[in-house]
């Protein structure tokens, strides 16, 4: 017997930061939405663009660390599967359907350097998670961005000081 397959595969840019909440049993959930465009000449040879906009839901730890590294206009890699919600409209009774991406993957694509640094909105520290985390963001080679999976692995967040913070000299430290 065969079996069925919903998956997607996509890439794109964020339009506007993620927005994480948390559930009654406390799972993250972070969403964001992604625009995946497209370009092709028709027949006549005239060029055409088109833009597809994706909303994205990431749950748990995928949730936590997109959450943490994505920010608008951001280039990912989303790997999940289409999910249709129901529900019915409370101020005129319709049924309305939503289809999103449940995100089972998530990987960076933007260049290391190009990326702006997750700052936490009261302080100047920047945001850092355990090293478990740490070494799945890592590229594993110069030019591979390194996949994120909704998986079970388990780090607690740590903060390290924020970049350019003047820090103490010692006078072992002074070279003359």
């Amino acid at each position: 017997m065969a079996r069925d397959l919903n998956k997607v595969m996509l890439t794109g840019h964020l339009g506007a930061d993620p927005e994480m909440r948390f559930t009654p049993q406390g799972s993250a959930v972070t969403t964001f939405r992604v625009a995946s465009n497209r370009s092709w000449k028709s027949g006549d040879g005239v060029q055409h663009d088109d833009t597809e906009w994706f909303r994205i839901v990431a749950w748990d730890k995928l949730a936590e660390i997109c959450n943490e590294y994505l920010k608008k206009g951001t280039r990912v890699y989303i790997e999940g599967r289409l999910q249709t919600r129901s529900w019915d409209d409370r101020n005129t009774g319709e049924k309305r359907y939503m289809t999103e991406v449940v995100a089972q993957d998530m990987i960076i694509l933007t260049p290391k350097g190009d990326r702006v640094p997750a700052v936490d909105a009261e302080e100047t520290d920047v945001r850092e998670v355990g090293s478990a985390s740490r070494r799945a963001l890592a590229p594993s080679a110069p030019d591979m961005p390194a996949p994120v999976s909704n998986g079970p692995a388990r780090a607690s967040a740590t903060r390290a000081p924020a970049r350019n913070t003047p820090q103490p000299i010692e006078e072992d430290d002074i070279p003359f």
